[in-house]
């Protein structure tokens, strides 16, 4: 028999020892700390060596440029691709407005003047599709306008066209159509506001005048429904300069607004400092243009009286 020497560790552990130690209270929290103490270690560490790596990638391989400059904006106003998609959006934005108005006032007003007891009704069924996600309704405006879709179908169907027509979707007209139909309900609700504001009782008075009902509208109750008005253009006017979502989805080449480039500066280009001078500039035409509407429409509102 082989006796180990004196003060030397033993060659083998028994197996009833390996068990006892296994089983012992210190060694199985290790097991079961070790894992999470772990995980919370990478998620302390890791941060720190993506700081550490993004400072020395920027110290050694980037080269920022701190000069305060207005360079940015002289690209934003002057070169011909960013000021025609400027233009177009304003443009559309307008048209939107204007469609959204004429057709959110002949519905406010029937709502306000004879809907009676069910106006809430009627105001509810007006809201229920905007429920949906504007994603949704842009798409569903895809498939109607689209080359397949329901309105050629109907067109076709109808006699009045041979083949799918091309010129719905992916155009300028697609984008005014889906806007429009879009911001509808935020046009309705401040045009019903203000003529729920219309004393009727100066609608009578005009009519014992001898006003007709033309005239009486136009007289009375246009005129005092005048802030709704404001409001519903500036409500659409305003978001719909900055939409990039529907021209991205049915625009089209033709349909491409600030917002998109914008987006793409942000993104594909990494080039922040003109994605932020678009947007500034943009803001502050946008800001321009809304102050001129309200002088503009005041100023017709003084020259009726």
């Amino acid at each position: 028999m082989t006796v180990a020497a004196e003060g030397s560790p033993p060659l083998r552990m028994t197996r009833a020892r390996r068990n006892a130690l296994l089983q012992s209270e210190p060694v199985q929290g290790f097991a079961l700390i070790s894992p999470t103490l772990l995980y919370a270690l990478i998620l302390l560490v890791l941060p720190i060596l993506v700081v550490i790596a993004h400072s020395f990638w920027t110290q050694h391989y980037l080269t920022i440029d701190r000069t305060f400059t207005l360079e940015n904006y002289r690209v934003a106003l002057t070169e011909p691709i960013y000021r025609d998609l400027l233009w177009r959006s304003l443009y559309i934005s307008l048209t939107v407005s204007l469609f959204t108005v004429i057709l959110a006032y002949p519905i406010a007003y029937f709502i306000s003047f004879h809907g009676g007891r069910h106006k809430s009704v009627w105001l509810f069924l007006i809201t229920i599709p905007f429920w949906t996600s504007y994603l949704l309704r842009v798409m569903s405006w895809k498939v109607i306008l689209g080359y397949n879709g329901v309105l050629n179908s109907g067109l076709m169907g109808l006699g009045i066209i041979d083949e799918p027509s091309t010129a719905l979707l992916y155009n300028s007209s697609a984008v005014i159509i889906t806007l429009t139909h879009a911001w509808a309900a935020f046009a309705i609700l401040p045009i019903f506001v203000s003529l729920e504001k219309v004393d009727r009782t100066l609608v009578e008075a005009a009519t014992d005048l001898g006003d007709g009902p033309l005239r009486s509208f136009l007289r009375v109750t246009l005129p005092l429904s005048a802030p709704g008005i404001i409001s519903a253009a500036l409500i659409v006017m305003i978001p719909t300069v900055g939409d990039y979502v529907t021209p991205k989805l049915v625009g089209g080449k033709d349909g491409v607004m600030i917002a998109n480039a914008i987006q793409a500066q942000f993104g594909k280009a990494a080039n922040w400092p003109l994605g932020a001078a678009l947007s500034v500039t943009t803001m502050l035409i946008v800001s321009l243009m809304a102050g001129a509407t309200v002088l503009i429409i005041r100023t017709l509102q003084r020259m009726a009286r």
